[in-house]
C-alpha cells in the first residue's frame, strides 16, 4: 500500500504489484491493468486502458521518498508514503528520527554579503537565509530545517571563517 501525492495536491492510494512487463493492482479503489516497458535508462512506456504513457524519472530521493517523473513530457512532483510511514503517523512517531538543527554555521571562510532573514522570523526548510562570498562566488546559505529564526549572530559586510556561527534556530 502507498499514498502517492502529486505536485503536493492530489494523493492516489495505491496497492500494485509489478510482474515483468505487467502492473496490476487498484488506485483509489480502481483496478488497474496495465504493461510497462523499460525504453532506456531512467525512461519507460506505460500501457493503461489504451492510453500510451512515456515516462522519465527525472530525480529520485529515495530517503526523503520523492520522486520527480515527466509523464509525456509534463513534470510530476510525487511523495511517496508506505504503510509503515502512515503507521509511525498515526503514533506521532514520524519526526522522531530526525535530527533537531539549531545553528547554521559557515561552510569556508568568506564575506557575508547579505541577511535574508531576521530574528523571529519563521522560516522552511530550503528557504534561502543570507549570502555568504568566498572565493569570488556568492553561495546562497539555505535553511536545514523548519524553524524559527532565534538569533541573527553574523553581521552583513564582515568576514568569518569555517564552522562560525551565522544563525541560530
Amino acid at each position: 500500500m502507498y499514498n502517492i501525492t502529486i505536485n503536493g495536491k492530489n494523493t492516489l492510494k495505491t496497492e500494485l504489484d509489478f510482474n515483468g512487463t505487467k502492473v496490476s493492482g487498484t488506485s483509489n479503489g480502481k483496478t488497474i491493468e496495465a504493461d510497462i516497458l523499460n525504453t532506456g535508462h531512467q525512461q519507460y512506456h506505460l500501457l493503461l486502458n489504451n492510453q500510451s504513457y512515456n515516462i522519465e524519472l527525472v530525480k529520485a530521493d529515495y530517503a526523503e521518498k520523492k520522486l520527480v517523473v515527466k509523464v509525456n513530457g509534463k513534470k510530476y512532483t510525487l511523495d511517496v508514503k508506505d504503510k509503515y510511514d502512515e503507521l509511525l503517523h498515526n503514533l506521532g512517531l514520524d519526526n522522531i528520527a530526525a535530527k533537531k538543527i539549531n545553528d547554521v554555521k559557515a561552510p569556508m571562510p568568506g564575506m557575508v554579503l547579505n541577511i535574508l532573514v531576521s530574528e523571529g522570523q519563521e522560516v522552511k526548510k530550503g528557504d534561502s537565509l543570507l549570502v555568504l562570498e568566498a572565493m569570488k562566488m556568492e553561495n546562497v546559505l539555505k535553511s536545514p530545517t523548519d524553524g524559527v529564526i532565534k538569533k541573527v549572530v553574523a553581521t552583513k559586510g564582515t568576514a568569518v571563517e569555517k564552522n562560525q556561527l551565522l544563525i541560530q534556530f
